[in-house]
């Protein structure tokens, strides 16, 4: 069953169809798990199973590239054979811990790419990661800061979930969020909840019968990471014709690598991927403060 972490909210399940717990949270990831190190510009991806992730340091003269690889149980992925190819140049990842594979790379000038080869392990990959124009790229810590507060400065809100513990496991849903404690979620072809303040009611697939239990409040709307380190603009794009930053972060609180799409003006989240510990997540938000209300079932 897929676990949603950060904010406590209740999650669909990707492998089962039975109501989900009332506060579920990813189990607590190992000592050693394998972070970025700090001033990383950071990016994610789902590699079969495992989550993927790739850090570049801007160094002087060159970078410092780091790919971190985590499996289903949360353990880093060991005796993987990692290349890095930057400027034209390959260098082979040394162990930097489980799961953690490091090399630096002299670059002249700012790098265009950094490709990441898995050459073994369960799910082989190659990955080419453009990077940003401006380099370094930009310090996004107090744009998130004001994209959290627009997040919580919301009544309600809507969005679409595709939520995978892997490549055959995976669930989309949809969701309303109403302040201050309420939201409603429905599996596509599965089950459905809905949680008001005390109390919560689960719907089975095929079923047309709500069942009510107790439930610890719930603070809503509240963005999804727990914390932020590593933020950084990798660009700007336009969304259904709303210009946006491009920003990438890792958070440390839940652990899990984050990108997400942020309207300039109005600093509201509207897109968002995740990648962890059995969790690659795309959320696409709307219906800022125009959600119709979240009522319980009749």
């Amino acid at each position: 069953m897929l676990l949603r972490p950060g904010n406590g909210g209740p999650a669909p399940a990707a492998a089962t169809a039975e109501p989900v717990p009332a506060r579920p949270s990813v189990p607590p990831s190992p000592a050693g798990f394998p972070a970025p190190p700090r001033g990383a510009v950071v990016y994610s991806r789902e590699m079969g199973p495992d989550a993927l992730a790739l850090a570049v340091v801007p160094r002087s003269g060159g970078v410092l590239v780091q790919a971190s690889v985590v499996g289903p149980q949360a353990r880093g992925a060991t005796g993987l054979d990692v290349r890095f190819t930057v400027g034209g140049a390959v260098a082979t990842g040394t162990v930097c811990g489980p799961g953690c594979y490091r090399a630096a790379a002299a670059v002249g000038g700012r790098p265009a790419a950094v490709e990441v080869d898995v050459r073994n392990g369960p799910s082989p990959t190659r990955w080419r990661v453009a990077l940003p124009a401006v380099w370094p790229p930009r310090d996004a810590t107090a744009l998130l800061a004001r994209a959290g507060k627009a997040w919580r400065a919301l009544r309600s809100l809507s969005f679409h979930e595709r939520l995978g513990s892997g490549p055959h496991e995976t669930v989309t849903s949809d969701w309303r969020i109403q302040a201050p404690d309420r939201l409603e979620y429905t599996i596509v072809g599965g089950g459905a909840g809905v949680v008001v303040g005390g109390h919560r009611w689960d719907r089975q697939p095929g079923s047309a019968r709500w069942v009510r239990s107790p439930q610890q409040p719930l603070t809503q709307p509240l963005p999804f990471w727990v914390s932020v380190t590593d933020a950084h603009v990798l660009g700007t794009a336009t969304v259904q014709g709303r210009p946006v930053w491009r920003i990438s972060f890792f958070d440390p609180g839940t652990p899990a690598w984050f990108t997400v799409l942020v309207d300039r003006a109005t600093m509201r989240t509207l897109d968002l991927h995740m990648v962890t510990t059995a969790h690659f997540m795309h959320d696409v938000y709307g219906s800022f403060n125009a959600t119709p209300p979240v009522e319980p079932p009749k």
